[in-house]
């Protein structure tokens, strides 16, 4: 006689097969917690759904698994020595998956965003030194400023604070913004006037180099001086001088002998160690900071947590 199934009972092949995965893993927590409800809400389906997988377990089986007394369920012998086999396969499958993502995020891409000023100006001057310690990331750059879109493949982002990253966004502080008045040096004389007290002061006929990204920037500085006279505060405010688009023409500007720009300490640093911007009046809080963002949690260890270590460090250097 020829059957029309793959394998009769009681076969070799039929003794071999698993039973459903399914059914192993609702089988495997309700032996674990000894509850049925308790193991459905773990693995989010119904209490009936637990009790059907283990129901049609025990009939694929022709053994009892579970005891059931009132409306607890205790282990037999035979479910005792299946849950110990499930448990040991279930945590290989998890380590190996563990594993497996691992890999993957060691290979993966990361799209890191940054203003395009600090993208510019400071970053890619200093990136090498990330690529050279931690050669195993690969980390893309671009620039982009203000809200991030983060639908568009990008992981992470430096920011400053000056806007709402969004509540669901992961933050960490960088470093505070510090803001101060630059020029070419040979222009220092023409722009800035000394004082009976040996410091020097800016001009009031001054050229302010402004941009249209932080149109704000001049007057947010005049604040933190308030012995300053009112006619330069106006004229701040009035946005008198030459105006830029961006706010890296206003620095290039400023390099260039035009007139005397807001500037960053963070991003004017190198520049004024390679003499081609001087910051007279020194540099002051402004009360903003540069912040690492993303979406993501990320812990110790993670391409995240290296970046940030690594910019924090640079910035402070």
């Amino acid at each position: 006689m020829i059957s029309d199934k793959f394998g009769e009972s009681g076969s070799h092949t039929q003794q071999r097969r698993l039973p459903s995965l399914l059914a192993l893993r609702c089988f495997e927590a309700a032996a674990r917690l000894e509850n049925f409800s308790r193991a459905a809400d773990e693995l989010h389906v119904t209490h009936g759904a637990v009790s059907r997988a283990v129901r049609l377990l025990e009939e694929d089986l022709g053994l009892a698994l579970f005891e059931r007394r009132s409306r607890r369920v205790y282990l037999t012998a035979d479910g005792r020595m299946l849950a110990h086999a499930v448990s040991q396969g279930l945590d290989l499958m998890r380590d190996a998956v563990a594993e497996l993502r691992a890999r993957a995020r060691q290979n993966q891409r990361w799209v890191l965003s940054c203003e395009p000023t600090l993208l510019m100006r400071w970053l890619i001057p200093r990136w090498g030194d990330f690529q050279a310690r931690y050669p195993q990331h690969t980390v893309h750059l671009v620039a982009g400023g203000g809200a991030v879109e983060w639908g568009r493949g990008i992981d992470l982002a430096i920011r400053r604070n000056d806007f709402d990253c969004g509540r669901n966004v992961q933050m960490q502080l960088l470093c505070a913004e510090r803001m101060g008045p630059v020029c070419h040096p040979d222009r220092l004389t023409q722009f800035f006037a000394s004082q009976s007290d040996g410091g020097l002061a800016l001009r009031g006929d001054a050229t302010l180099l402004h941009s249209t990204t932080r149109p704000k920037a001049w007057e947010d500085w005049w604040k933190t001086r308030p012995n300053q006279p009112s006619a330069q505060i106006r004229q701040a405010q009035a946005g008198v001088g030459l105006v830029l688009e961006h706010f890296y023409l206003s620095l290039q500007a400023a390099a260039a002998g035009l007139g005397v720009a807001m500037g960053p300490q963070l991003l004017v640093q190198d520049d004024i160690a390679a003499g081609r911007l001087v910051a007279p009046l020194g540099f002051v809080p402004d009360g903003s900071h540069y912040c690492l963002l993303a979406v993501e949690r990320w812990g110790a260890g993670s391409v995240q947590q290296l970046l940030a270590d690594w910019i924090e460090q640079q910035m402070k250097s």
